[in-house]
């Protein structure tokens, strides 16, 4: 213990000095009362000694006191939890003997030190429970957890028993630089090539068309299969839609095969890609692999109405129809005889004019809520067009018309614009815009502003609305034909062109979701993936509301019922059920808004990793090179006890002591106060004896 103040130490003998001086006041040459010498000289030395330690607590002295502290080396053991090292030829081994040996060697390890055990795939886990169940290997995310968790503790080494193999996350030699403890490692699996048939990969389109063919390339991978030969099939609803012997003829055998496929059923498909066996085929998991396509129904489709004929139209029918998930219908406006129900979207060119009166067509588009999108241009009737509120009007007697140029509006969010086209927007040649009081709605959006010779100005050039009831888009502008044109002369290809007008007519298309309720949720989840979904509730003015309860029922295939409630957030619903095994789920979702019960169906599926099973050739040397790497050294798991001895014969692994040093104030310990008050109750009471006061 040390004695210490922050004021200098000739402050303590100021103190003294004050204790005596008081003292001698009191009791020297005192006449009131008559007092023994030595009691005179008793009393006085306890009134200096109180006055000096009451002076010297004002100078708020601190004890610092010191504790020394030992800590046992920590041994962190990692144990690699994934499928992949069970698909060896010793399975068995693994599962059975290797467990309990690790488990003894844990326990052995835990009488000289502190253990911390963890399995691990893409995470750490808390236990041992050793089941090689684990679906990813993610090294780079594990190394990171451990260094958070075991930053400032005296870390001896840490062994880490694994095949070597990981198929998320950076190389893990790379991660272990920052460790600066010895790294010992357990080599498990079988560095030998199995005789095994692998689906190593399907590449396929996550959406497909009723009716139209979709790619799928599907690679296939054989090692010590030689001379033997495989079938591939693609099954769907129970129907084989493609089958085809492949004959393997190398033992390191890789093919892609490119198939194109029909699209005879709307909704989520499955598809199941399957390879037969060969004999003594090490792992039958990996010879099968479901992928899922959500099917649409039909295109979309788009009808083209003109007054007058244009080049403008050909420029946009030609940009739509680059996208095959879209059909096209272009009239003359006097040609024109069918009902526009049919239709997802309106392009009206130059429409309404004067010399065509379709106010009754403009009344059908307004009723059933028809997307429409606007070309405005000289034949434009402009009183009319302004009745029907599409975001924007245009006001003003004998318009006049300008050469203008776009500038994109950098704040627009409803969607983007690639580089290309911005690239393309920056050169194109003039169009002809109307000029006039130009007044933007509350619901509208500009896309494209004018730019009027240098100056870029916040005059619309190109505007889209979404309301509830209606989208429209408003091209304020006529000659679009020589962008096209032009986009063929810089780049050899209309497709900066073509992606614009068709990112305007997908918006544009997509029907306005009004229903009251909503789940919103991915179609295709992993396995090793927690099943996330969200719901909105609106009233009846169409405000987003949260007070009533939420529920939820999944079905799987067998039948069960799985039920949930939605947790509440700040105005809507989020939900998450953690993980579900692979499979396809249906469910149904209610939500009772006042005399009304809401339901929601749906469904979803959770898809099976295979991703362990695609590699199954343990990766010794990348253990070997995390090993010595750190200073450590690579064993097998019949070298459990040589590792143990190592481990304890290290000079590198050491108890650590440290001390801690406290600072506390003299004025907090109680029986210092205690000692003052029983000094002073003395003095006193020998005081009233004597007859002093």
């Amino acid at each position: 213990m040390d004695l210490t103040t922050t004021y200098p130490s000739w402050l303590i003998l100021l103190c003294i000095v004050a204790g005596i001086l008081i003292s001698l006041l009191l009791y020297y040459k005192n006449k009131r009362f008559e007092l023994s010498f030595p009691t005179n000289i008793t009393l006085g030395v306890i009134r200096a000694i109180i006055i000096s330690f009451i002076a010297f607590l004002l100078l708020n002295p601190l004890i610092e006191s010191q504790k020394r502290f030992t800590e046992k080396p920590v041994i962190l053991f990692l144990q690699d939890n994934s499928s992949s090292v069970k698909t060896s030829k010793d399975s068995t081994y693994y599962l059975t003997d290797y467990v309990q040996q690790i488990k003894r060697f844990s326990n052995d390890l835990e009488k000289k030190y502190d253990v911390a055990s963890f399995v691990f795939d893409d995470q750490l886990h808390d236990d041992l429970n050793i089941d090689f169940k684990g679906a990813i290997t993610d090294f780079s995310s594990v190394l990171k957890d451990v260094k958070n968790r075991f930053a400032y503790r005296n870390i001896g080494a840490m062994i880490i028993a694994s095949d070597g193999i990981y198929n998320r996350g950076s190389n893990p030699v790379y991660d272990i630089d920052k460790f600066n403890f010895p790294i010992y490692t357990i080599a498990l699996g079988d560095t030998n090539i199995q005789r095994d048939i692998i689906l190593k990969k399907v590449n396929f389109n996550r959406i497909a068309y009723l009716g139209n063919e979709f790619p799928m390339e599907i690679t296939i991978q054989a090692g010590k299969c030689k001379d033997q030969q495989t079938r591939l099939t693609v099954v769907n609803d129970g129907n084989d839609l493609f089958s085809k012997t492949i004959h393997i003829n190398s033992n390191n055998f890789l093919q892609t095969e490119k198939l194109l496929l029909e699209a005879n059923t709307k909704g989520l498909q499955r598809y199941t890609i399957e390879l037969t066996p060969v004999n003594d085929e090490i792992s039958k998991a990996n010879n099968k692999q479901d992928v899922f396509i959500d099917i649409l129904e039909g295109k979309q489709k788009i009808l083209i109405l003109s007054g007058v004929p244009h080049p403008d139209v050909s420029a946009i029918k030609q940009a739509i129809l680059s996208n095959k998930n879209y059909e096209v219908q272009d009239f003359m406006i006097d040609k024109f005889d069918q009902s526009v129900e049919a239709y997802n979207l309106v392009i009206l060119h130059g429409l309404p004019s004067l010399k065509s009166n379709i106010t009754g067509l403009l009344n059908q588009i307004r009723e059933k809520q028809i997307p429409v999108l606007y070309f405005l241009t000289k034949n434009t009737y402009y009183r009319l067009f302004n009745d029907q509120l599409a975001g924007v009007s245009v006001r003003g007697e004998n318009l006049i018309f300008n050469e203008v140029m776009p500038s994109v509006n950098e704040k627009f969010s409803l969607f983007t614009i690639g580089d290309q086209t911005r690239e393309m927007l920056k050169s194109t040649p003039p169009v002809v815009s109307p000029y006039g009081s130009i007044n933007i709605q509350a619901s509208a959006t500009p896309l494209l502003f004018q730019t009027i010779g240098s100056i870029e100005t916040e005059e619309p050039l190109l505007v889209l609305s979404e309301s509830t009831n209606q989208k429209t888009g408003v091209v304020l502008a006529e000659g679009l034909w020589r962008w096209r044109l032009k986009s063929w002369a810089q780049k050899g290809t209309h497709e900066p062109f073509d992606q614009l007008i068709n990112k305007i007519v997908q918006f544009l298309s997509l029907k306005v979701d009004k229903r009251f309720f909503k789940v919103i949720h991915d179609n295709n989840f992993n396995e090793n993936q927690d099943i996330e979904m969200d719901a909105q509730v609106y009233n009846e003015i169409y405000e987003l509301i949260n007070e009533p309860e939420v529920k939820i029922i999944f079905t799987d295939e067998m039948g069960n019922d799985f039920p949930f409630v939605f947790n509440k957030t700040i105005n809507a619903y989020h939900l998450n059920t953690g993980r579900l095994p692979a499979g396809n789920y249906k469910y149904k979702a209610t939500v009772q808004l006042g005399d009304k019960l809401l339901t929601e169906n749906g469904e979803f599926t959770v898809n099976p990793l295979n991703i362990e099973l695609i590699n199954t050739i343990a990766d010794h040397n990348l253990l070997f090179n995390m090993a010595h790497n750190r200073g450590g050294e690579m064993f097998y798991p019949n070298q459990l006890d040589e590792l143990e001895k190592t481990i304890i014969d290290s000079n590198k692994i050491k108890t650590i002591s440290y001390r801690e040093s406290r600072f506390s104030e003299l004025l907090n310990i109680p029986w210092l106060l205690g000692l003052v008050i029983l000094l002073l109750s003395i003095e006193w009471l020998v005081r009233k004896r004597m007859g002093a006061y």
